[in-house]
Formats: structure tokens, C-alpha cells, sequence
């Protein structure tokens, strides 16, 4: 079994409350799919060397897709030259409408041309709703935080990562939480996209590459 296949398995059998959603849990025919979305991910990032950390997938994004900061119309269109269902990405959600989601979109837009890629993840990589509405978002809670540590933990291993970096405050206050060295851009919810995007730039200009 591979690193990746390990990595994934762990993510699956993990328990989460009745405010969250483990979308890579076993018993489940679009958990599958997601799980190998994510699979096809971990392949194609190839050696991620900048590791983008937010706080939780949204049920709009990562909930859907199984991909971190990806909603599905990202993942099955090519995500700026990335992704698309001719890589064997495939939706999990019944129906044609595609799911989007606007902080996916400007993440997108804003790494497709650094190279490598970052690879993308959540400091809690399952999906925290609020009560009784599984189409909301929430902060996960302190110990919900804990079980993602070991995961970011495990990418770092499997990945020759170098620098990690925090979207936003709250994967900020989690990073440190984990004892995890780190930098932060702002998240480019809420007003915050020229900031997040002039804060990549300044992360390229100290040693990203972009393509040319």
C-alpha cells in the first residue's frame, strides 16, 4: 500500500461528530469518487513544495469535491489549466448543475501559475456544519483541529514541503495550535482578494517561481 493510499484510508476511518461530514468515509458510493479525486490530486501535484493550509472545507467546495479550496466547477473544468475530468476527475453529486465557490475560484486564479503547484489543504479536512444544517459552514472546534494535525503532519511527510503558509487568521491561530512554523496571507473571503493576492506575490517574489 502507498503513502498516498495510507494517507487516505486514515482519512477515511476517521469518526467526526453530528455537526461534520467525513466525506472520505467508507460505506459511501460518492465518498468513493471522492476519495479518488483526491488520489488523482496527490499524483498530479507532484513535488509541492509550499503547502496552502485554510480552515475547513466548505459545503460548496472540498465538501463536494473532495479537494481542498476546489468546488466541482474547478475540478471537471481544468481549474486554469489544471484538473478537468479527461484526468478521471469525477463529480459525486447527482444532477448536471456544477457547484462553485468564490474563495475556490480566487485561490485558483491566483497559484495556477506558480511552479510547482501548492498544494492545498484544511486544518480540519472533513466538513464542520452547524446543527441540524449540513449546507452551512462553521469554525471547527478546538479538538476537531486536533485530529487534522496529524494529517498536515503526514502531507509534510509525504511531500517535500518547505514552507507552510496560512489562509487567514483562523488556519493561522490553528498552525500555531499544532506548533506548525508558518506565514499567513489574508483569506480572500469577505472583501480580502487584493490582499490574498498581493500577499502570494509577495511569497513569489521570496522564492516561489511562476511558469513563464
Amino acid at each position: 500500500m502507498s503513502q498516498c493510499t495510507r494517507f487516505i484510508e486514515s482519512l477515511a476511518r476517521v469518526d467526526v461528530s453530528d455537526r461534520a461530514c467525513n466525506q472520505f468515509a467508507r460505506g459511501d458510493r460518492a465518498n468513493a469518487i471522492r476519495r479518488r479525486n483526491l488520489a488523482i490530486y496527490f499524483e498530479e501535484i507532484g513535488p509541492a513544495n509550499l503547502l496552502l493550509i485554510g480552515e475547513a472545507p466548505s459545503h460548496r467546495g472540498g465538501r463536494l469535491t473532495g479537494i481542498a479550496f476546489t468546488s466541482e466547477t474547478l475540478m471537471l473544468g481544468g481549474a486554469h489549466g489544471h484538473m478537468g475530468e479527461h484526468r478521471g476527475y469525477r463529480k459525486a453529486t447527482p444532477g448536471a448543475v456544477r457547484s462553485t465557490e468564490a474563495s475556490a475560484t480566487m485561490v485558483w486564479s491566483t497559484i495556477r501559475d506558480l511552479s510547482p503547484l501548492p498544494l492545498l489543504w484544511n486544518a480540519f479536512p472533513f466538513h464542520p456544519f452547524h446543527h441540524g444544517d449540513p449546507l452551512s459552514n462553521r469554525m471547527p472546534l478546538v479538538g476537531e483541529l486536533q485530529i487534522g494535525q496529524r494529517f498536515i503532519e503526514g502531507l509534510m511527510e509525504m511531500f517535500p514541503i518547505e514552507r507552510v503558509v496560512a489562509i487567514g487568521n483562523h488556519a493561522a491561530k490553528s498552525l500555531t495550535l499544532f506548533g506548525i512554523a508558518h506565514e499567513k496571507v489574508r483569506h480572500p473571503s469577505m472583501g480580502g482578494k487584493h490582499e490574498f493576492v498581493a500577499g502570494m506575490a509577495r511569497l513569489s517574489a521570496r522564492g516561489l517561481r511562476t511558469e513563464d
